[in-house]
Parts: structure tokens; C-alpha cells; sequence
């Protein structure tokens, strides 16, 4: 099992990694929209914290030597359900081979983000 750490993704707020390469596979914490060089979740809409979501985790896909094209599998969580439209239209300009996906509604999210996303992705 190897861990995986990127100074472009945000540091872990917990005792856990970024990601985990084991058995050819990637696994992903979920990310939210905290930008690496702030440490703070700077933009405000579900538009914006999607698309900083999704370069945190091209950032820890790339350190582990893997890609979008190779997830097989996503979670997402929506603080709120009603912005899934406008989250779709940025999740689906990143992740293009159409995985698996859940997509949930919760009641918060760690520091008030509007959205968190994990991927699981062969390794190459």
C-alpha cells in the first residue's frame, strides 16, 4: 500500500491521506474546495467550489500516477441537492467516460463546503 501526498492538493484536516494506491487501484479521500496555496475555501457557488473539488483531485490523480480517464468510480455530496444541475455541468467537463457514481444530498459538509467528491481510478 503506498500513500499518496501532493503539495498541489490540500494537506489532510485529519489522520488520514490524500489517496491510497493498493492492488492497481486508486483510492481518494474526498476533496473539497479548499485551495492549496490559501488553506481556505475561497469561492462561494457550487460552480466554483466544483471546479476547485475537481483540480484537487486531478492534482492527487496526478501525483499518483493516474488520470480522470481511468476513474471507475465516484461519491459526490451536495450540501444542497438543488445545485445538482449546476455541479453536473462542471463535474462533467472533468470526468468525461461517464464511471459509476453516487450522488448524495447531506446535511453539512466539513468546513461549510457545498460539495465533496472521491474517486476510485485504476492505476496506470
Amino acid at each position: 500500500m503506498e500513500k499518496i501526498y501532493t503539495e498541489k492538493a490540500p494537506a489532510a484536516i485529519g489522520p488520514y491521506s490524500q489517496a491510497v494506491k493498493a492492488g492497481g487501484m486508486v483510492y481518494t479521500s474526498g476533496q473539497i474546495a479548499i485551495v492549496p496555496t490559501s488553506g481556505n475555501i475561497e469561492a462561494k457557488d457550487i460552480q466554483g467550489q466544483t471546479k476547485q473539488v475537481m483540480e484537487n483531485l486531478k492534482a492527487v490523480l496526478t501525483a499518483a500516477g493516474t488520470s480522470f480517464e481511468n476513474v471507475v468510480k465516484t461519491t459526490c455530496f451536495l450540501a444542497d441537492i438543488a445545485d445538482f444541475g449546476a455541479f453536473n455541468e462542471i463535474y462533467g467537463s472533468y470526468i468525461t467516460g461517464k464511471p459509476a457514481r453516487s450522488c448524495v444530498a447531506v446535511k453539512d459538509l466539513p468546513k461549510g463546503a457545498l460539495v465533496e467528491v472521491e474517486v476510485i481510478a485504476v492505476a496506470e
